[in-house]
């Protein structure tokens, strides 16, 4: 009988949860130390550069235990440690749920998955391998073309003001108005960070859900949701918009249709 797998099992076991299972037999005490020490750290380093407010939030001891959970209850989808703070974020989304066991001594605080989705995503689209290679005519005219949104630019919209919590200011309510905000990935493969405005915010939304409307359809839509009285005043400003825009790498221009296609 092979029993290298069960040896396997029991020691990871014992890695993962070093409280409540016992060590496999026949491993030197000091030895099993090592290991549990090495795997663990890893796993917290990692994590500590992804997520550096809710450490700083936290503190040493609470950060310790809230990894020490995750590592302990958590089973992840992936091996790859790019992904380690996505399968972080499913944690806590778990916790959320109440379908992953609470911490019985601190209750979670109402914005930390926000928080830490806000953390998460500069990374997540670092390492995304969507590309602004869309077959796109830079000049095109954004009012009777298609605009075309970049997959390197990402409207977000959080309950909490996720770019503002901190040691410093933890709030107990959200605030009357989500926080909107935009993450592009410039050319140089830095993420930045652009706060918007709900119309802004909503035209991006409608670029991305209703591809093939022209951006003129797009802006009286989003005039008609609006309430605006005068149409032609809107649809100048949002043309402004679109072209400030298309400016900034948020808009990479027009839909380009293939040979047959219709507009």
């Amino acid at each position: 009988m092979n029993v290298l797998p069960q040896q396997q099992d029991a020691l990871a076991a014992y890695i993962r949860d070093p409280d409540r299972v016992p060590p496999p037999p026949g491993i030197e005490p000091r030895r099993l130390k090592i290991y549990r020490e090495l795997f663990f750290n890893n796993i917290a380093g990692l994590l500590a550069g992804n997520f550096p407010v809710l450490r700083r939030i936290y503190g040493e001891t609470g950060w310790t235990g809230l990894v020490r959970a995750f590592y302990r209850d958590h089973g992840c989808r992936t091996p790859l440690f790019p992904e380690l703070p996505r399968e972080f974020l499913r944690y806590l989304e778990a916790r959320e749920a109440g379908t992953a066991p609470a911490d019985p001594e601190r209750a979670d605080p109402p914005w930390l998955r926000e928080l830490a989705h806000y953390e998460w995503v500069e990374l997540a689209l670092q390492i995304s391998e969507a590309a602004a290679d869309i077959a796109h005519e830079a000049g095109g005219d954004l009012l009777a073309g298609q605009p075309v949104l970049s997959p390197l630019a990402w409207p977000l919209a959080y309950a909490w003001p996720v770019n503002r919590i901190g040691p410093d200011h933890l709030p107990d309510a959200p605030p009357a108005q989500p926080t909107l905000l935009l993450l592009r990935r410039e050319r140089d493969g830095k993420v930045s960070f652009h706060a918007l405005s709900p119309l802004t915010y909503r035209l991006l939304q409608r670029l991305d859900l209703e591809p093939t409307l022209s951006g003129r359809e797009q802006l009286r839509a989003l005039a008609a949701e609006a309430g605006a009285q005068d149409i032609e005043a809107f649809e100048r400003e949002g043309a402004a918009m679109l072209a400030r825009l298309r400016e900034e790498g948020t808009v990479l221009g027009t839909r380009v249709h293939a040979p047959g296609e219709s507009e």
